[in-house]
């Protein structure tokens, strides 16, 4: 695992915000690289071209006050953004998302999210399914499902990676977010910006060339893990893991400066910064996100932001949005430009929705009822809205659109068929990746 550390910062139900990120950050690593590698070799598939880039909002956005804008509601509830005119007829969202409204016929927004726990965690945006009444070993996250589907396409290059905020992550559980699939499929995690930051079990990429610092690090991996019974030694894998944080793909994947300038602008480089919260506005990983897939890599998961809005939402909103809609816009068009969106699909998302009425610290609190969903690439069909709410914004009206629904589209998108493919749990018992009984991927889209 890749890992840097982060300060300890409380949301509004307890948790520190180190812990809203190991739950929710979608950037949590395995204890081993080798073991990764090792496992990924037994089903490597190589490239067809095709990337997921997974955009998490944690602590749940305003979808009222976002893609949802209720302009005939009273004003405790419509609040203080107004609607604009999106460049596909009939379609309008918040003021403070221009750019988005301007490549409208290239976006889905999906108004009708349901099937949410109301926890603050990215559990259901991570796997599509509830965190309750798991199987055995627990439910894997769409990056591991595809990193075990796939394999790499390059033995340089993992498969799947989370890009963490500054502010740092734990490990989340045992298994991380990879589930009955095993550490092999869990996401490789680099620290900081570029190479100079990776850090492999306390070595630095300066230090990597010490080959005795090395493996004496992998000594002390094994001792500690061995201790559990996890892994049962170390062997050829050590080296390919050398070669990965070695490897000049992955190192320039990482390396921003590489970018044109115009390029890393468009993006809003320069905006990364750590707030009082403890939130961190992390604008140059989407355009890290778009070089990772460039490469070769085929999952990216990424979280922008604080969204755990109890007060001052629209001042919050005012300062937020027109950095997500930057980021977002910015990484749409450079996959168009660069030949990719027909490829790469976008999910930008959060776990759950704001309270319609508007407190009295002008804030909007949590809301499971109904929340919102913005979609693109992948070879679908855009330049549309999926679902409606009331005119209040509190629960749907028109085409409901479940957690699994999303992933079944997504998985669609990748050519992977939820109909048939099936895992073994840790008893042995299989699993399909969606309960396709209830959910196929969306006919709107596919």
């Amino acid at each position: 695992m890749l890992s840097i550390q982060g300060q300890r910062v409380s949301l509004c139900d307890s948790l520190s915000r180190r812990s809203f990120l190991k739950l929710g950050g979608l950037t949590l690593g395995g204890l081993s690289l080798p073991q990764l590698l090792k496992a990924e070799s037994q089903h490597r598939v190589n490239g067809d071209g095709k990337g997921i880039i997974m955009i998490y909002l944690p602590g749940g956005p305003p979808h009222q006050d976002m893609w949802d804008i209720k302009s005939q509601a009273p004003s405790e509830i419509r609040g203080e953004f107004s609607a604009i005119q999106t460049t596909v007829p009939g379609i309008e969202i918040c003021e403070h998302f221009p750019r988005l409204a301007a490549m409208a016929d290239k976006l889905t927004f999906i108004r009708s999210i349901v099937g949410a726990t109301g926890q603050h965690h990215a559990f259901q945006c991570l796997t599509g399914n509830d965190d309750r009444n798991q199987p055995s070993g627990g439910w894997p996250s769409l990056g591991s499902v595809v990193s075990h589907l796939k394999g790499p396409k390059d033995p340089a290059l993992p498969p799947f990676v989370g890009l963490s905020p500054k502010t740092g992550h734990v490990p989340w559980g045992d298994n991380g977010q990879s589930g009955f699939l095993g550490l092999a499929n869990a996401p490789f995690t680099p620290a900081g910006d570029g190479k100079e930051n990776l850090i492999l079990n306390g070595i630095t990429l300066d230090r990597l060339n010490d080959r005795r610092a090395v493996l004496a690090s992998f000594d002390r991996l094994r001792s500690s893990i061995d201790h559990t019974g996890t892994m049962q030694g170390v062997d050829a894998f050590q080296e390919q893991a050398f070669g990965i944080l070695t490897s000049s793909r992955l190192a320039e994947a990482l390396d921003l400066e590489r970018e044109p300038l115009e390029v890393r602008e468009r993006y809003g480089r320069g905006e990364d910064r750590l707030q009082d919260d403890g939130s961190t506005r992390l604008l140059t990983n989407f355009l890290v996100a778009r070089r990772l897939i460039e490469a070769g890599v085929r999952c990216v998961s990424l979280s922008f932001s604080r969204w755990d809005w109890h007060d001052h939402n629209f001042a919050q909103g005012r300062r937020d949005f027109p950095m997500l809609d930057q980021a977002v816009s910015a990484l749409v068009e450079d996959l168009d430009v660069r030949g990719m969106l027909g490829d790469v699909s976008v999910i930008v998302w959060g776990e759950f929705g704001r309270s319609p009425k508007v407190n009295n610290v002008a804030g909007r609190d949590h809301w499971p009822q109904v929340s919102c969903a913005l979609m693109a690439g992948g070879g679908m069909r855009h330049g549309q809205v999926i679902g409606a709410t009331n005119r209040l914004g509190e629960y749907v009206t028109q085409r409901p659109v479940h957690f699994q629904e999303v992933f079944a589209t997504l998985y669609k998108s990748l050519g992977i068929d939820v109909t048939r493919t099936t895992f073994p749990d840790l008893q042995g018992r299989p699993r399909f990746l969606i309960d396709q009984n209830r959910y196929q991927p969306m006919p709107e889209l596919i």
